[in-house]
């Protein structure tokens, strides 16, 4: 089965062409990260005018790559819930027109388990059930896998995600956007205990997480040594955070596994590409005897290929919409269409 996928939720237009959930035969990404670095941030405004530009040529290219034209497509999905509006009324709108003209059966996916499907493109052996810690600039969330299309929350943040906190603590230190990327390289040449900070947890919900506290210790630590006339080292705070922020994520999520019973771990979202987080992970799992699956970086950041792959599950449940179908910004990964 051929599904083309679409992926507009944020600051990339996406498009992919994906066979049984498992097999990429294409992959194209326009992203505007240039235009929104003036910023300091995705302006949703712009993203969503750029998506209305761009998402013709995208869906082409993949197509062209993919060597397909619409009587080898079988089905249409699109990326529905959650992202900006905006963005996502685009892709959205444009997967519908082409279900109706191409008389497609037309799949909405969620972001989220998008995400966690990029490890079935990189893992064809990887199966549910197994346990994943989903950690992106918009959501921190510890998920059951029970089955391709049944989720089960077991923990997430209660503010800010580590995504977004990565982010601004990145800007009070003067890195560009977007800023764990910058944190990332950054800290790979500081000292992660040079500077002391919080981890700070939710009384009564262990693994429940806080990143907003954590991101306002680095911006007093950064502003108070201003007003005194000191330097920050840049480098140590982003090795500092990096390290605080994969200390509590690593050591929920193993305690949460355990707890549930699962030895087969995973992880996904834009966060998955920081190298203190994947090692600190790996190496935490490798001492348990867990199995653990990562995705490469190219499946970290938004696709429209993890959607492909999620479609497919999402078409075997059932799980089709009509010409009713609507953009929703905010949507719980364990809920339906």
């Amino acid at each position: 089965m051929k599904i083309l996928a679409i992926e507009s939720s944020c600051d990339e237009t996406a498009a992919a062409v994906v066979e049984d959930g498992r097999k990429v035969l294409s992959s194209a990404i326009n992203s505007q990260i240039a235009e929104h670095r003036k910023y300091g941030g995705v302006v949703p405004e712009i993203a969503s005018r750029r998506h209305t530009e761009n998402i013709c040529a995208v869906v082409q290219q993949a197509m062209e790559e993919a060597a397909v034209t619409r009587d080898d497509i079988d089905a249409i999905a699109v990326t529905a819930a959650p992202g900006l509006i905006g963005a996502l009324l685009v892709g959205v709108n444009f997967a519908k027109g082409l279900a109706l003209a191409w008389n497609k059966p037309l799949i909405p996916v969620h972001h989220i388990r998008g995400h966690i499907a990029a490890n079935y493109l990189a893992h064809p052996e990887l199966k549910p059930p197994f346990f994943c810690l989903v950690v992106s600039g918009g959501h921190t969330h510890m998920v059951e896998i029970k089955d391709y299309t049944d989720l089960h929350i077991v923990g997430r943040t209660r503010d800010d995600a580590a995504g977004e906190a990565f982010d601004k603590a990145a800007r009070c230190l003067g890195f560009s956007y977007p800023g764990g990327v910058q944190m990332d390289k950054a800290g790979k040449d500081g000292n992660p205990h040079a500077y002391k900070l919080p981890a700070p947890k939710v009384e009564g919900h262990p693994y429940d997480f806080s990143f907003s506290g954590l991101k306002t210790a680095v911006i007093n630590t950064v502003h108070n040594a201003q007003q005194k006339g000191l330097e920050i080292n840049a480098a140590d705070m982003a090795a500092s955070f990096g390290y605080t922020v994969a200390e509590m994520l690593t050591t929920r999520f193993c305690a949460a596994a355990e707890e549930f019973g699962h030895t087969t771990l995973a992880m996904a979202g834009g966060v998955a590409a920081n190298s203190t987080l994947r090692s600190r992970l790996q190496a935490e799992c490798d001492k348990k005897g867990y199995s653990f699956y990562l995705p490469p970086l190219s499946l970290c950041g938004d696709n429209a290929a993890m959607i492909g792959s999620q479609a497919y599950y999402e078409y075997q449940a059932g799980h089709l919409a009509d010409q009713s179908l609507n953009g929703r910004a905010a949507m719980e990964i364990d809920t339906e269409f």
